[in-house]
């Protein structure tokens, strides 16, 4: 829905979002969409599926977003006035997982530090792609 979302915002007239945001946006999520796709992967390999119907399954699992983007950007024409309020829940909907899910998890156990590295690396590249994207 973000990218969905950023993109009707992007191609709107007499709205602030450039293309570049757009696409610093949509690289953002696909870079988040492969480590997702090998949470849902790596256990199916584990469990004795094969390495193409792992793959095959954990990259459908992200089917949706292009989907759901889609959408959005065929309903933009209706939605323009909650484009403001769609972004900001899809982004608060990132933000709940990441607080309630990923960061007490990732603080457990003995290798703690590689997760603080991994987050220090993810904010390092978001930062290079909004400078660089503009």
């Amino acid at each position: 829905m973000a990218v969905g979302v950023v993109l009707a915002g992007a191609l709107q007239a007499g709205v602030d979002i450039s293309m570049t945001a757009a696409l610093a946006t949509a690289v953002g999520i696909a870079i988040q969409n492969i480590p997702e796709g090998a949470i849902i992967s790596m256990p199916m390999r584990a469990e004795g599926n094969s390495r193409m119907k792992s793959f095959v399954i954990g990259s459908l699992s992200g089917i949706v977003e292009p989907l759901g983007g889609a959408l959005v950007i065929l309903l933009a024409s209706m939605i323009t006035p909650m484009l403001p309020y769609l972004l900001a829940f899809a982004a608060g909907a990132m933000f709940y997982v990441v607080i309630e899910e990923l960061i007490p998890e990732a603080s457990e156990g003995e290798h703690s530090n590689l997760s603080t590295i991994g987050f220090a690396i993810g904010f390092v590249l978001m930062m290079m792609l909004d400078v660089v994207l503009g």
